[in-house]
This record gives C-alpha cells, structure tokens and sequence, in this order.
C-alpha cells in the first residue's frame, strides 16, 4: 500500500519519539493513501514560509504479527476512540489505526462535544454528513522499522 506524509523535512526512517500525543488516534506517525489530501497539508507549512516535503511510503500487505484497527466512518466508535485520545485517557491500543480525520469542520463539532454543547447523539447525526478524509497513524516502532519503507520525497 502507498502512504504519503508531508512534512518540513525528508524522512527516511520515521520514530516514534517525534510523534505528538493526543492527536486523533494517538501518538503515532501518520500518513495517509490520499496524494491529494497530503498536498494540501503541505499548503500549511508553505504559508509559514517554510518547505513543504511530499514523502513517499511503502506499508508491507502481511502484518498479520501486528493489531489492526479500521474506523470505516465517523461513528459512535471512531467518536469514543478520537475522543479518549485527544483528551489523553486510556483507551485500547492497537499498532496501526486507520480512519477519518478530525479535519476543522469535524473538529468543530467535536470540540461542541466535548464541551457539553452537543450531546453524543447530536454529534453523531452531524458527523453522518461529514465525508471522511483518510489517515493511517502507525503507534509501533516495530511496524515503522520493518514494515513501512521510504520510496521517495519531493518538495512540493
């Protein structure tokens, strides 16, 4: 499977040790099948004056050693997980996590969520309009060092 990750710099070798917690699925290096999707993310760096890098991954097929989580919607369980991650709770772990993003439009109603605004059911009926974007957060070094393989990078 192809992934991309935009970031500052090239990255040959991801670590988990520059990973942010308590982002959408964790602490974990993401990237996303979307080519699109990480060019535009790129656009982020570029305001700031800064280069933006396209980087170019392989993710092995057979990690069947490895947990494997798919979130296919934004649903009550992507909610619940999103949710204890981003507030930094316990929550199951798995070593590769696949799903939609808590892009501004559904963070929006996260944060409407998690302040009490919105009841759980009103954040779900809003969510079911939202069309998903995708990632794929890798929470294991192991899955990183044998298994996700750098192809390329370009500056975009």
């Amino acid at each position: 499977m192809i992934l991309y990750h935009t970031s500052t710099i090239e990255i040959r070798r991801p670590d988990l040790l520059h990973s942010r917690p308590r982002l959408d699925f964790g602490k974990g290096f993401y990237l996303t099948l979307i080519r699109e999707q990480a060019e535009r993310y790129g656009e982020r760096f570029t305001r700031r004056g800064e280069t933006a890098v396209l980087n170019t991954f392989m993710l092995d097929e057979n990690l069947t050693e490895f947990t494997y989580k798919v979130f296919p919607s934004y649903d009550g369980e992507w909610l619940d997980y999103v949710s204890a991650c981003r507030k930094g709770l316990s929550h199951e772990s798995y070593d590769i996590i696949e799903g939609g993003i808590a892009d501004d439009q559904v963070f929006n109603t996260i944060d409407l969520y998690f302040s009490g605004i919105y009841t759980r059911e009103q954040a779900l009926d809003q969510l079911r309009y939202k069309n998903p974007n995708h990632q794929v957060c890798i929470t294991s070094q192991a899955v990183l060092d044998k298994h996700l393989h750098f192809q390329s990078s370009e500056i975009l």
